[in-house]
Formats: structure tokens, C-alpha cells, sequence
């Protein structure tokens, strides 16, 4: 049974969001603070063993006109590292817009799960 977690990789913040196995609900996860990458991405690959999560959804941040940019880059990096520290399948998923979506979404969860809501939201629909 897969067991994913949704990223939404910021410069200062990853929101997360989870999908329950078995009964498939999207739930908030927390966010990811740290003083620098390594600190969160030790934080996050952590998390992925301790949690036994066997797929990362990574929000793949696109121009407007669908062109790859300096976020995409900093997002493909980060998600290498991510696979090799903890072995992961990593998937990619369109977060153009995902903000605006996010902020539709009622409840107390931050706004940076939301956007991994909505990540994970569309990677659920996609398959």
C-alpha cells in the first residue's frame, strides 16, 4: 500500500500533506522550517523513514507559460536529494495556481499545506 506525502518546497517553509492509506483523505502534515536546505531537507528525509512513506509528490513550479525556471531547478535539486537519502519514488505535479486554490480551502491548517493539499488534490485526480 503506498503511503504518500505531498511537498510544496518554499525558501522558507515546505508545507506537507499526507494521504491516509486506506481510506484516501488528504490530510495537512505540518510544515518544514530550518535555517538553511540541509537543515530541512534532514527534517524531511527523517520524516519519510520515520513515517514509512514510500511516495513523495514534489509541486513542480512553472511559469505562467509553462517554461521551467530557477524554482523548477531548485525543486528538481532538492527532490534528488531527497531520492537519494531515503529511496522514494518522486513524482512531479503542475503547482501553478495551487496558491489561489489554497487559499479556498477552509480549516487551520497553514497556508503552505494547503498548496500541498492541493498538490497531492491533483496527483490523486491524475491517476
Amino acid at each position: 500500500m503506498k503511503n504518500i506525502l505531498a511537498v510544496d518546497f518554499g525558501k522558507k517553509r515546505i508545507g506537507l500533506a499526507w494521504l491516509q492509506p486506506g481510506i484516501d483523505v488528504i490530510l495537512p502534515y505540518g510544515i518544514i522550517d530550518g535555517k538553511d536546505e540541509s537543515e530541512k531537507l534532514k527534517k524531511l528525509v527523517d520524516l519519510i523513514k520515520s513515517e514509512s512513506i514510500t511516495d513523495v509528490i514534489m509541486g513542480w513550479p512553472l511559469s505562467e507559460n509553462g517554461d521551467e525556471n530557477e524554482a523548477t531547478a531548485r525543486v528538481k535539486a532538492f527532490a534528488e536529494k531527497i531520492q537519494a537519502k531515503s529511496g522514494v519514488s518522486i513524482e512531479y505535479i503542475d503547482e501553478r495556481h495551487t496558491s489561489k486554490a489554497a487559499d479556498q480551502i477552509d480549516g487551520d491548517a497553514s497556508r503552505d499545506e494547503k498548496a500541498a493539499m492541493v498538490i497531492l488534490d491533483t496527483y490523486v485526480q491524475s491517476q
